[in-house]
Protein backbone atom coordinates (compact mmCIF):
# COMPACT_ATOMS: atom_id res chain seq x y z
CA UNK A 1 0.00 0.00 0.00
CA UNK A 2 1.37 3.53 -1.05
CA UNK A 3 2.24 5.96 1.15
CA UNK A 4 -0.27 9.34 1.26
CA UNK A 5 2.45 11.10 0.48
CA UNK A 6 3.77 9.25 -2.45
CA UNK A 7 0.22 9.70 -3.72
CA UNK A 8 0.32 12.89 -3.49
CA UNK A 9 3.42 13.29 -5.60
CA UNK A 10 2.04 11.42 -8.34
CA UNK A 11 -0.96 13.48 -8.09
CA UNK A 12 0.99 16.39 -8.53
CA UNK A 13 2.42 15.00 -11.51
CA UNK A 14 -0.39 13.87 -13.41
CA UNK A 15 -1.73 17.45 -12.99
CA UNK A 16 1.36 18.69 -13.97
CA UNK A 17 1.53 16.70 -17.45
CA UNK A 18 -2.33 17.87 -17.95
CA UNK A 19 -1.51 21.37 -17.44
CA UNK A 20 1.81 21.32 -19.53
CA UNK A 21 1.76 19.07 -22.13
CA UNK A 22 -2.19 18.36 -22.58
CA UNK A 23 -2.48 22.43 -21.90
CA UNK A 24 -6.00 21.56 -20.32
CA UNK A 25 -7.56 24.31 -17.58
CA UNK A 26 -11.16 24.34 -16.55
CA UNK A 27 -13.05 27.65 -16.03
CA UNK A 28 -16.69 28.07 -14.43
CA UNK A 29 -18.25 31.19 -14.80
CA UNK A 30 -21.58 33.08 -14.57
CA UNK A 31 -22.73 35.95 -16.40
CA UNK A 32 -24.94 37.80 -14.56
CA UNK A 33 -26.96 39.17 -17.70
CA UNK A 34 -28.08 35.05 -18.76
CA UNK A 35 -28.22 33.27 -21.64
CA UNK A 36 -27.75 35.85 -24.33
CA UNK A 37 -24.99 37.31 -22.63
CA UNK A 38 -22.67 33.80 -22.35
CA UNK A 39 -24.10 32.77 -25.75
CA UNK A 40 -22.01 36.59 -26.63
CA UNK A 41 -18.80 35.34 -25.14
CA UNK A 42 -18.89 31.76 -26.67
CA UNK A 43 -19.50 33.15 -30.38
CA UNK A 44 -16.39 35.52 -29.46
CA UNK A 45 -14.26 32.50 -29.10
CA UNK A 46 -15.02 31.79 -32.86
CA UNK A 47 -17.65 30.17 -35.20
CA UNK A 48 -18.32 29.60 -38.76
CA UNK A 49 -21.24 28.49 -40.58
CA UNK A 50 -21.42 25.08 -42.76
CA UNK A 51 -23.63 24.94 -45.80
CA UNK A 52 -26.98 24.56 -44.10
CA UNK A 53 -26.23 27.77 -42.32
CA UNK A 54 -25.86 26.22 -39.16
CA UNK A 55 -22.58 27.57 -36.08
CA UNK A 56 -20.50 25.16 -35.57
CA UNK A 57 -16.90 26.30 -33.25
CA UNK A 58 -13.73 26.80 -34.53
CA UNK A 59 -12.09 26.84 -31.62
CA UNK A 60 -10.64 23.62 -29.76
CA UNK A 61 -12.50 24.23 -26.31
CA UNK A 62 -15.45 22.60 -24.79
CA UNK A 63 -18.47 24.35 -23.43
CA UNK A 64 -20.86 22.94 -21.51
CA UNK A 65 -24.08 25.09 -21.02
CA UNK A 66 -25.83 24.40 -17.26
CA UNK A 67 -28.69 26.82 -17.64
CA UNK A 68 -29.85 29.36 -15.03
CA UNK A 69 -28.53 28.90 -11.61
CA UNK A 70 -30.54 27.60 -8.74
CA UNK A 71 -31.31 29.68 -6.06
CA UNK A 72 -34.00 27.00 -4.86
CA UNK A 73 -34.95 23.51 -4.98
CA UNK A 74 -38.43 22.41 -5.88
CA UNK A 75 -39.92 20.52 -2.60
CA UNK A 76 -42.00 17.97 -3.45
CA UNK A 77 -44.04 15.95 -0.61
CA UNK A 78 -45.13 12.47 -2.80
CA UNK A 79 -45.50 13.24 -6.38
CA UNK A 80 -47.53 16.70 -5.37
CA UNK A 81 -45.27 19.93 -6.02
CA UNK A 82 -44.88 22.14 -2.85
CA UNK A 83 -42.78 25.24 -3.97
CA UNK A 84 -41.36 25.27 -7.64
CA UNK A 85 -37.66 25.78 -8.27
CA UNK A 86 -36.33 29.49 -7.94
CA UNK A 87 -34.10 30.59 -10.69
CA UNK A 88 -31.81 33.11 -10.58
CA UNK A 89 -30.71 35.91 -13.30
CA UNK A 90 -27.03 33.87 -13.57
CA UNK A 91 -26.47 31.57 -16.72
CA UNK A 92 -23.84 29.21 -15.57
CA UNK A 93 -21.19 28.12 -18.21
CA UNK A 94 -18.31 25.41 -17.41
CA UNK A 95 -15.35 25.29 -19.84
CA UNK A 96 -12.49 22.54 -20.90
CA UNK A 97 -9.82 25.29 -22.25
CA UNK A 98 -7.43 23.79 -24.45
CA UNK A 99 -3.59 25.14 -25.53
CA UNK A 100 -4.46 28.54 -24.46
CA UNK A 101 -1.56 30.94 -25.61
CA UNK A 102 0.86 31.68 -22.26
CA UNK A 103 1.68 35.17 -21.54
CA UNK A 104 5.12 36.68 -21.55
CA UNK A 105 5.80 35.22 -18.60
CA UNK A 106 4.81 31.73 -19.23
CA UNK A 107 1.67 32.02 -17.21
CA UNK A 108 -1.67 30.98 -18.62
CA UNK A 109 -4.63 32.96 -18.08
CA UNK A 110 -8.33 33.09 -19.38
CA UNK A 111 -9.19 34.52 -22.94
CA UNK A 112 -10.20 38.04 -22.69
CA UNK A 113 -12.51 39.39 -20.60
CA UNK A 114 -14.14 35.72 -19.62
CA UNK A 115 -12.12 36.29 -15.66
CA UNK A 116 -14.67 38.86 -15.06
CA UNK A 117 -17.39 36.00 -15.21
CA UNK A 118 -14.86 33.53 -13.02
CA UNK A 119 -16.74 32.01 -10.24
CA UNK A 120 -14.31 30.01 -7.32
CA UNK A 121 -15.87 27.41 -6.08
CA UNK A 122 -14.21 24.89 -3.37
CA UNK A 123 -15.65 21.81 -4.57
CA UNK A 124 -15.87 20.11 -8.11
CA UNK A 125 -19.44 21.71 -8.40
CA UNK A 126 -22.16 20.30 -10.05
CA UNK A 127 -20.58 19.44 -13.55
CA UNK A 128 -17.55 17.84 -14.52
CA UNK A 129 -15.20 17.06 -18.31
CA UNK A 130 -14.56 13.20 -18.33
CA UNK A 131 -13.22 12.76 -14.81
CA UNK A 132 -10.52 15.72 -14.84
CA UNK A 133 -10.66 17.56 -11.58
CA UNK A 134 -11.58 21.16 -11.42
CA UNK A 135 -9.80 21.66 -8.35
CA UNK A 136 -6.35 20.14 -10.32
CA UNK A 137 -7.15 22.24 -13.69
CA UNK A 138 -8.82 25.41 -12.19
CA UNK A 139 -6.65 28.77 -12.94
Amino acid sequence: MRSGISRSINRRRINRFNIIIMGLHIGKYRFGYGREQAESKIEGLGIAQDENGNNYPTHKHTITKLGYEVLEEAVYDGEEVVSETVFGEGFLVDVLWRDLEEDEDGSVDHPYDWKTFEVNINSEGIHGFLGLKYQDLKF
